[in-house]
């Protein structure tokens, strides 16, 4: 029987979800905040803290597929789904969707700028529209830093790229504390008190 009501006809696979999302691909970047397909359930997908994606416990090699599936990725709350026009499948991610594997900086100072690649090969330019923000382990004090690449996914900065981030860092004061961080796009974006810093320091 044809299938009138562009409804899959199984359940999710990421055979489906592939072939769907290069026919939504063909004409330039998928218009993913646009679609609110039925849920479909959970597919055996899951993307490693490392930016790895994982299919039914195994690595996906072919990085092509990979950039294929991030292009149609979608953040709902907490959850993370894979969506195409016509089905919204969810996967897990450890921690964020993407890596930020490097950056380029131009200017100095108040006209810095800070171009950031992923390793889907999405770029995001750090300022108001794409923030930084750095998150400390409660735990082992352990800085995590994430720029938002695009809608509300964001990229963890990997840790080489974190380390020349700290030694293009400045001090600016908000609110009376002393804070360190880095500067984008006319946007200061705090790390952590400098008084804090000398206590890491001097254990």
């Amino acid at each position: 029987m044809t299938n009138t009501d562009h409804k899959p006809d199984r359940g999710p696979s990421a055979d489906g979800i592939a072939a769907a999302a290069r026919s939504a691909t063909k004409k330039g970047p998928p218009p993913v905040h646009l679609w609110n397909p039925p849920f479909c359930g959970d597919l055996d997908m899951r993307i490693a803290r490392d930016g790895t994606w994982f299919y039914l416990g195994t690595p996906i090699g072919r990085r092509p597929l990979v950039k294929l599936f991030a292009s149609v990725l979608k953040r709902e709350g907490d959850a993370y789904y894979l969506v195409t026009p016509v089905e919204k499948v969810g996967i897990k991610v450890d921690d964020a969707p993407f890596v930020a594997v490097d950056f380029t900086a131009q200017g100095t100072s108040e006209t810095q700028v800070l171009t950031f690649t992923t390793n889907v090969d999405d770029t995001a330019e750090a300022g108001e529209a794409h923030p930084i923000r750095m998150s400390i382990d409660p735990v082992t004090g352990e800085p995590s830093p994430y720029i938002l690449v695009r809608r509300n996914l964001e990229a963890l900065i990997d840790r080489k790229s974190f380390y020349r981030l700290v030694d293009l860092g400045t001090e600016q004061d908000i609110d009376g504390v002393a804070w360190f961080g880095i500067r984008s796009g006319g946007v200061f974006f705090p790390f952590m008190r400098v008084a804090e810093m000398a206590g890491r320091a001097e254990t």
